[in-house]
């Protein structure tokens, strides 16, 4: 569904990714680990298209995209939610959502409020609220349903657990959960270790822009050296 090969960026003159190679399954839920400045976020964005790779490919559902713009790519079915959120915070749930529509794509899940407020049941009761009036969790789950009515058949998910209650976070893990039983593929970034067991079947880690591990969650669950070099704070 999405194939990295070879992936740098820059920011300015920084090299930031050095030679990112990824790739996310139909269906399935992969988690990027990292600590805070190891190129999680700059990976995604340049899968997305807002920093354009300096080289390397990126594949999506089979047609290469790293030239292309970021409206271009989401209306090929790749969604993104940004760890800033970035909801329409004078608008109500009801009209973020509104924003965020497509039309049905062949073979791929179509979202609609009834079932998103069915994923998420705290925005039901919040519908008419404005987007600036709810909580970091609540936002956080508007952001993913307003990518989800775009009817991607892949997300990508910046720190969906950053900053979060812990009851918020089990909320959003279950939601993903549910996600990949629809058969979406999750591509998500994440530092929550925990977070990420629960819902991942592989996971792959960067450290300094390169990739320093790709395996499964069980693999990277034996390794306990592994965690101390890359993931401990």
């Amino acid at each position: 569904m999405l194939s990295v090969k070879n992936l740098h960026a820059y920011y300015g003159r920084a090299h930031i990714l050095q030679g990112v190679s990824l790739e996310a399954k139909a269906g399935e839920v992969v988690a990027l680990l990292g600590r805070n400045g190891a190129g999680k976020s700059t990976a995604m964005k340049a899968i997305m298209g807002l920093l354009p790779p300096a080289e390397g490919e990126v594949s999506f559902a089979g047609r290469r995209i790293e030239r292309l713009a970021p409206y271009r790519i989401a209306r090929l079915g790749l969604g993104y939610v940004p760890e800033e959120r970035r909801i329409f915070t004078e608008l109500t749930v009801l009209e973020n959502l509104e924003v965020g529509r497509q039309m049905p794509r062949p073979g791929v899940p179509a979202w609609t409020e009834t079932r998103l407020f069915a994923l998420f049941p705290n925005l039901a009761r919040l519908r008419e609220r404005p987007g600036g009036l709810m909580s970091g969790g609540e936002q956080q789950m508007l952001t993913i349903a307003r990518t989800l009515m775009g009817n991607p058949s892949c997300v990508l998910l910046d720190e969906p657990s950053e900053g979060l209650a812990p009851v918020v976070v089990e909320q959003m893990a279950h939601s993903i959960r549910a996600l990949k039983a629809e058969g979406l593929s999750v591509l998500l970034s994440e530092q929550n270790l925990h977070f990420s067991r629960a819902v991942a079947d592989r996971a792959y880690i960067i450290e300094k822009g390169q990739i320093r591990f790709g395996g499964s969650m069980a693999e990277l669950a034996a390794d306990a050296s592994l965690r101390e070099q890359y993931l401990s704070v």
